[in-house]
């Protein structure tokens, strides 16, 4: 019977996966994912799948058959006029998928490649790892189904157990215990390095497409990466860190110096991101206006000179403005045609600095798709 209860949760969540991979697009740009945000699960919602329940037949007395006719309004006062719909609703409920899952997900329909982590440094962390069970233990580590299990096989045996009163009742002999092992594990580390322009063109639809966006970045570095980090810098004419709430809820009124953002980005990893130690990825959201020639020049010179050669990638995602975009994204494409330090100073082959544009929400899967099918 246990198996075959796995067996029927196991094909449910595959019919889970199946539906979530279907509507993924629709997720994507709808936020649905990340509504109930956990933090290693989210609980996201799930169309027209039918969940088993109760169906109650006809109670033909009791309670509430006394006088009257049917569609009569209880107590004082008219019906109404308006008649109740008469078609199907959806079925919806929420189902709680991992963080990983959802990664993996994402992978699958994308069909990104793993990412390899670069360089051979590597920090080895000791942890615990739970490898087994145990008739000995602390309280603590008590496991409540094996010990059930146990008082349960016990009552059977001795025809103590009562199919009318099925109360289950673990004696000392029955209690389990989870067992665990120090082990050294390999942690290979990476830091995300988020910048966006908050000037006044950049309004709250363009704040939310960078957060969608962000959250599936989020997920799927974390699936390549055992440790990560996470920092964020907004700019407008000037560049500050910040927290991530205010990272997704700030909003200037001032021009733009997009410079200013990879100066600081720039301190930042020069401080406390040593490139043969970590993994750094970069990623710029902007409606693509800069303040000048000037600064487009500076800001390559930046890239050139200090960012992409100490970095696994640098992403620059073009978000469409009401106000319309300018031609930053052209600029890089002019000064990084395939997307390499012109001076050769990296650590790969391929490129480093990958674009996209996101006018709406429908292409935020496409831009994925454009940052990690390069598996850098």
């Amino acid at each position: 019977m246990a198996n075959k209860i796995e067996q029927d949760h196991q094909r449910f969540r595959q019919i889970v996966k199946g539906r979530i991979r279907r509507d993924l697009r629709r997720f994507l740009s709808r936020g649905e994912l990340i509504g109930r945000e956990g933090r290693k699960i989210v609980s996201i919602p799930v169309h027209d799948i039918d969940i088993p329940n109760f169906r109650y037949g006809d109670n033909s007395g009791g309670v509430g058959m006394g006088e009257g006719e049917e569609g009569e309004s209880v107590g004082q006062g008219q019906s109404g006029d308006n008649a109740g719909g008469e078609g199907e609703g959806k079925h919806l409920f929420e189902v709680d998928v991992t963080l990983d899952e959802l990664a993996d997900i994402l992978a699958e329909e994308l069909q990104l490649p793993r990412i390899k982590p670069k360089g051979a440094h590597r920090i080895t962390t000791i942890r615990d790892k739970y490898s087994g069970i145990r008739q000995t233990g602390p309280e603590s580590l008590r496991h409540f189904k094996r010990s059930y299990r146990e008082a349960l096989k016990r009552q059977l045996m001795l025809g103590q157990y009562d199919p009318e009163d099925p109360v289950i009742i673990p004696v000392r002999s029955d209690l389990r215990y989870r067992s665990w092992k120090e082990v050294k594990s390999p942690q290979s580390n990476a830091v995300i390095v988020y910048m966006m322009d908050v000037s006044g063109s950049m309004g709250g639809e363009q704040k939310e497409l960078v957060r969608l966006e962000a959250f599936w970045i989020d997920t799927w570095l974390r699936r390549n990466y055992e440790g990560i980090e996470s920092r964020y810098i907004v700019h407008d004419v000037a560049a500050k860190e910040v927290d991530k709430e205010t990272f997704f809820s700030i909003r200037e009124d001032g021009g733009t110096r997009i410079s200013s953002a990879f100066r600081v980005c720039q301190d930042l990893i020069e401080e406390q991101y040593d490139p043969n130690a970590w993994n750094i990825y970069l990623f710029h959201f902007s409606d693509g206006d800069n303040s000048s020639e000037a600064d487009n020049r500076t800001c390559v010179k930046l890239l050139n000179e200090h960012l992409m050669p100490v970095c696994n990638m640098f992403g620059y995602c073009q978000v469409a403005s009401a106000y319309g975009s300018g031609n930053f994204i052209n600029v890089l494409h002019e000064a990084f045609p395939d997307g390499r330090p012109t001076g050769g100073a990296a650590h790969d082959d391929g490129p480093i600095l990958l674009t996209s544009r996101v006018n709406g929400r429908d292409d935020i899967m496409d831009s994925l798709r454009a940052f990690f099918t390069p598996g850098l």
